[in-house]
């Protein structure tokens, strides 16, 4: 970012202004200065950066080729760096921000939280349910958890739980199943946004090219969930979402193995940023609820 020490961030930043609004008037209000401060603002930033970037018409600050093609640039990296600055001001320590998968939050993470409430009662929880991968670098969020391969860029991933498939179904239809190989007659409840297909654990019990009937499909895994509880199908399911049901006994898990599908549930959080104690009491308490968990589910899948 050497180059930054050749132009003054004032000037960069009255070219923006201008741009985006069109005239030296417009740009002054916003910034608070005289015109006269703002058309010098510009002139200096144009010397500096070797190049002119608007053409003075009467009709106002008219943006050159070269303009036009840096001014979207400028304005994205002043709108990070605002909402940077927003996000700081606006930081609570108390207040621990976290995204996660609506999945993720419905069917784990709401069950266990007031587990963490009685461990940290000074940190209070906000949690933002999105499937979008939010950018903890330009906002208010602490701390993300994703599944993926944790190779997201300009980000700093953790490994938190290898992704596991098997089927899950109710259990009056778990006591009919004898063989792995029964499923193929059962209506399948399709996640039509999973990572990942029936083929991954078809192929580890020898039915590879063998096909699964499906049913309903839907876009949701809470609601293929719903659906699997309720009787309707077997459900290609991983442990955070298919955890609680099972140890409720409101599904079985007729038949193993649990297959990798390469994915996993990952930390995410802003690359570079240090350890913030909150962030960290939050990930030590989450890994050994999930440690736990994932040992109930075992026992709880065994009892079948």
């Amino acid at each position: 970012m050497r180059n930054l020490n050749q132009v003054h961030l004032n000037g960069l930043r009255a070219v923006e202004a201008v741009g985006r609004l069109g005239s030296l008037q417009a740009a002054a209000d916003e910034l608070g200065v005289s015109v006269g401060a703002v058309s010098q603002q510009v002139i200096k930033a144009e010397h500096q950066l070797g190049h002119q970037l608007f053409e003075r018409q009467p009709k106002g600050m008219v943006p050159t080729e070269l303009g036009q093609s840096a001014l979207p640039r400028f304005a994205e990296a002043f709108r990070l760096l605002s909402t940077a600055v927003s996000a700081l001001k606006c930081r609570d320590d108390n207040v621990l921000t976290i995204s996660v998968a609506p999945v993720f939050a419905a069917r784990w993470l709401v069950y266990r939280l007031s587990e963490f409430s009685e461990r940290y009662p000074d940190i209070n929880i906000r949690l933002d349910a999105t499937t979008q991968l939010v950018d903890p670098t330009g906002s208010d969020i602490d701390l993300c958890i994703r599944v993926g391969k944790g190779q997201w860029p300009g980000v700093r991933s953790e490994l938190l739980l290898q992704q596991k498939v098997f089927p899950v179904c109710a259990p009056a239809i778990g006591e009919k199943l004898k063989t792995p190989e029964d499923l193929l007659n059962l209506p399948a409840v399709i996640d039509g946004r999973a990572m990942f297909s029936w083929d991954v654990w078809l192929g580890s019990v020898g039915l590879a090219g063998r096909a699964i009937k499906a049913r309903h499909v839907f876009n949701e895994a809470s609601l293929c969930l719903d659906a699997t509880i309720a009787g309707q199908g077997v459900m290609l399911a991983w442990q955070i979402v298919a955890s609680h049901a099972i140890q409720a006994g409101q599904l079985v898990a007729p038949f193993g193995p649990w297959v990798p599908t390469g994915d996993g549930h990952y930390f995410v959080t802003a690359e570079g940023m240090r350890g913030i104690p909150k962030v960290e009491a939050f990930k030590r308490w989450i890994r050994e609820a999930m440690q736990e968990d994932m040992q109930r589910l075992e026992q709880a899948a065994l009892r079948r």
